[in-house]
């Protein structure tokens, strides 16, 4: 449903002056004054991204603004603010809110990232988070999917596969990597990796208009790939199998020219 609804909703947006790059990345970029402003916004679903009764509502809070600040990083944006909206349960809201808020403040401060504000509401249904993310660019631009080339490098920031061990709730946004590799280094094309490492390199090939070569002994899978896979040898999924398809690492992929991926 998702991937139809986001086909309609590119033929139907239109058009903005201040869109320099509108929907359909990992997040907009408008215009601003002084550098530009990148935007980004995620939402989390009790029953899809988590499940109440067996997940820390600390843990949910952090991962609710970890997974904005992973789109400003697949951007190359500085983290300027957060907006926080929630749709809490009308029996013990409360309590989850202050312990979402928990999380979220804390890695808020990792960040030395303001919440600018949100909206808080109850009803009968489960718990949404909603967080929207506000970044600026550097001198240097921003990163984007579609700009990767024929012969470019694909480099990663980190290893994939297992997420579901407990990385995918507490994993560190590669905001700080990303601001010093693109100080450093000619990045043509950048995403973060949230559905898996084939599927979001797809996406870049896709917006790029050119294919990938993987070399499957190169490809970096992670402890928890090889765990999860071993204890769960009925399902017939190599550690690689799940570092390509599992999802939720939050790692980057990057499309570098051969003279800057040495």
């Amino acid at each position: 449903m998702e991937s139809e609804f986001l086909r309609w909703l590119d033929r139907h947006l239109p058009d903005h002056r201040r869109f320099l790059l509108g929907p359909g990345d990992d997040a907009a970029v408008l215009h601003w004054s002084g550098e530009d402003c990148v935007v980004t916004s995620d939402m989390l679903h009790d029953g899809t991204d988590f499940v109440s009764g067996q997940s820390d509502w600390r843990l949910v809070g952090r991962k609710a603004l970890a997974v904005n600040l992973s789109d400003l990083a697949a951007m190359a944006a500085r983290p300027v603010a957060a907006v926080v909206s929630l749709l809490l349960p009308r029996q013990g809201g409360l309590e989850i809110a202050k312990s979402l808020y928990v999380g979220l403040l804390a890695l808020a401060d990792e960040f030395d990232l303001p919440i600018a504000g949100g909206d808080t509401n109850s009803w009968d249904g489960p718990v949404v988070i909603s967080v929207t993310a506000i970044g600026q660019t550097t001198e240097h631009g921003f990163w984007r999917r579609s700009g990767a080339a024929a012969g470019d490098q694909i480099l990663v920031t980190g290893r994939f596969g297992g997420s579901i061990l407990g990385r995918q709730f507490e994993f560190v946004p590669r905001v700080r990597e990303a601001l010093q590799l693109s100080a450093a280094y000619r990045i043509h094309a950048a995403t973060d990796v949230s559905d898996g490492l084939s599927l979001d390199l797809a996406h870049v090939c896709h917006a790029s208009g050119c294919g990938a070569e993987l070399h499957l002994d190169q490809i970096p899978i992670a402890d928890d790939a090889h765990r999860w896979a071993a204890s769960h040898a009925g399902s017939g999924q190599s550690a690689l199998e799940h570092a390509l398809g599992d999802g939720e690492d939050f790692e980057l992929i990057l499309a570098v020219p051969p003279d800057h991926a040495e």
